[in-house]
């Protein structure tokens, strides 16, 4: 059993120093790291992690209120991580699996551990005998598909939902999310944003572009065999040859 783990601390040390305990632990598998409250709630709705190592103080907003930000469905297993105990109390409230103080001691980060394994565990355990097996079965044939994402705009996190996007472009290790005329940036790389679409909403078009198929309203093939598309709202995209065939069945389907 493979636990994902997410590392939250405004600090590059105290993150390297929780990674690199995990690293001595071959059920860990770390998924990604945050420096702050605001990318630590994107990264937690985007990869939904087994469990999150997370700071309680932190500039902007704190390990408590990004937890507190997240429904109980929402909200993984939690260790906070602090240098004072005074926060103990709220981090139960928020139903934290456990509370580690800085510096951390070797033998309670092992402890820890240990209860988020019993605790996952358990939970799978409590959800196979529910009924749910025959369900993850069939959710492990058929790949379910992101229905919203998460930016930052400023100081705030909001939520796209894929229904309303237009269309995507790559912007460097971000893809932009075209919607409604304005432009919001996913930390995701296109090729990796690609694999989580639904293939029956969105196409590639070309290396850099994916569209919404519902939002293109006309297609003209070019000389040199590219098309040049224009969506419901007049935006012009060009589309490559390569994806020229799929395109075609696409649209006629």
């Amino acid at each position: 059993m493979t636990v994902r783990v997410l590392v939250v601390d405004d600090e590059p040390l105290a993150r390297r120093g929780v990674t690199q305990r995990l690293s001595a632990h071959t059920d860990m598998q770390v998924i990604g790291e945050a420096g702050d409250g605001e990318t630590a709630l994107s990264a937690i709705v985007d990869t939904t992690p087994d469990l999150v190592f997370m700071d309680v103080q932190m500039p902007g907003m704190g390990g408590l209120e990004t937890l507190g930000l997240l429904s109980p469905r929402e909200r993984p297993m939690t260790i906070f991580l602090t240098a004072y105990d005074q926060f103990a109390l709220r981090a139960f409230e928020v139903h934290a699996l456990d509370y580690l103080l800085k510096p951390i001691d070797d033998e309670r980060f092992a402890e820890a551990l240990d209860r988020a394994r019993e605790t996952l565990a358990t939970r799978r355990d409590r959800d196979l005998s529910s009924g749910l097996q025959a369900l993850l079965a069939t959710r492990r044939n058929t790949p379910s598909h992101a229905s919203r994402f998460a930016v930052r705009i400023g100081h705030r996190v909001a939520f796209i939902a894929a229904a309303d996007v237009d269309w995507i472009e790559a912007m460097g290790d971000y893809a932009g999310l075209h919607v409604g005329g304005k432009v919001h940036l996913l930390r995701e790389r296109l090729h990796q944003l690609a694999r989580r679409l639904d293939p029956a909403q969105f196409m590639r078009i070309h290396r850099s572009t994916i569209v919404r198929v519902d939002r293109i309203a006309e297609m003209e093939v070019l000389s040199n065999r590219d098309s040049l598309l224009r969506l419901r709202d007049g935006t012009p995209l060009r589309a490559s040859r390569t994806y020229g065939d799929a395109l075609r069945a696409a649209l006629a389907g």
